[in-house]
């Protein structure tokens, strides 16, 4: 194997397939990135055994070959490199030259590499996934007894595409583009957070996803997931149907008046209390020391007070858009709706008692 290519291609060709890559590894070869080059096409290939993501460009002063190398060292030369970076493979020695530099390589045979086998899949269809379930990330569990809490819910709802997570304590959903039914699948936290900007095709099986996205000139890249095997819960029995007091506010106002008392919280999970009255809502946090603060707000109900963990209700605010936050409340005891600009985002948090 041996090929010459432009630095920025290079790096942009290890960055895509490094993501999957853990830093500590038992196991050498998982470790490292599969290269190959084959009728004027250069891929990289990387897996952590649960996802594999594998990108491809084309390349014109090469030879075929392939070779396995270790994928964070192959990536922090490329990203250092003076210029056009050459890649030239000598039984099982790499030689990366740049300019003046060069570095020798040790390589582990390819047959090492885990094979990933897609199999089938059920049903296909483009998608923008990584802005569908943006607004959802945040409330991945990461308890791992749940571990069916530990992605994001992809599936259909009323009639529409639809990503849900919750961690139990908030839940975050957020409906998209029409779309005929298919079973519902869990996305891994991990497969989530990789997911390329766009629209992209979707393949999908009870057992695997397949996302392809096409970049033209600049290569394909694919990338293959096992999913959670696991039974979501009924989400749609938590999500509360007769709120009937709906508080305005500004969503930026409240999200700074949050942070600000919040800085007297002597711990993550400490409670803000929100006392809302017809005009305005009242913030208060206290612990070793005490904070208080208001915001105008649009409410004309009877008062009320309740308490959501701080840094939750920060978290959510962030993930909302447009300026105005609608609060959908019944009592202090209950879950609460928080809507912003865009409707179709919906998170339902659990009140604490303050």
């Amino acid at each position: 194997m041996r090929l010459s290519l432009p630095r920025q291609d290079l790096t942009r060709l290890l960055t895509a397939v490094t993501k999957v890559v853990e830093t500590r590894n038992n196991i050498p070869i998982l470790g490292n990135v599969l290269l190959s080059v084959e009728d004027g096409q250069f891929s990289a290939r990387a897996t952590d055994l649960d996802i594999e993501v594998a990108t491809s460009i084309p390349v014109l002063d090469a030879t075929n070959g392939s070779t396995t190398v270790n994928a964070k060292l192959l990536a922090d030369i490329a990203k250092k490199a003076g210029g056009d970076v050459s890649l030239d493979l000598d039984g099982d020695t790499l030689t990366v030259k740049s300019g003046r530099s060069r570095f020798r390589l040790a390589t582990l045979p390819v047959d090492d590499f885990p094979s990933f086998a897609a199999g089938g899949f059920d049903v296909e269809f483009d998608v923008d996934l990584a802005s569908l379930v943006a607004p959802t990330q945040f409330a991945i569990s990461t308890e791992e007894t749940r571990y069916y809490l530990n992605g994001v819910y992809f599936h259909t709802a009323e009639g529409r595409l639809a990503a849900v997570a919750t961690d139990g304590h908030r839940l975050s959903r957020h409906y998209g583009d029409p779309r005929d039914h298919f079973e519902g699948v869990i996305l891994p936290r991990k497969l989530v957070s990789i997911l390329p900007k766009g629209n992209v095709r979707v393949s999908l099986s009870n057992t695997k996803v397949r996302i392809h996205t096409s970049n033209g000139a600049d290569g394909d890249t694919t990338i293959t997931s096992k999913l959670i095997d696991g039974t979501f819960p009924d989400y749609q029995r938590v999500i509360p149907t007769s709120n009937g007091k709906i508080v305005l506010a500004d969503r930026k106002a409240l999200a700074t008046a949050v942070e600000r008392v919040s800085t007297v919280a002597t711990e993550r999970g400490r409670a803000v209390k929100l006392e809302i009255a017809p005009g305005q809502i009242a913030l208060s946090v206290r612990g070793d020391a005490e904070a208080t603060d208001s915001i105008e707000t649009d409410y004309s109900g009877e008062p009320i007070e309740i308490g959501f963990n701080a840094a939750y209700l920060t978290e959510l605010l962030a993930n909302l858009s447009g300026d105005t936050v609608r609060i959908a409340l019944n009592d202090a005891g209950s879950p609460t709706i928080f809507t912003g600009g865009d409707d179709d985002v919906l998170v339902v948090l659990m009140p604490m008692r303050v």
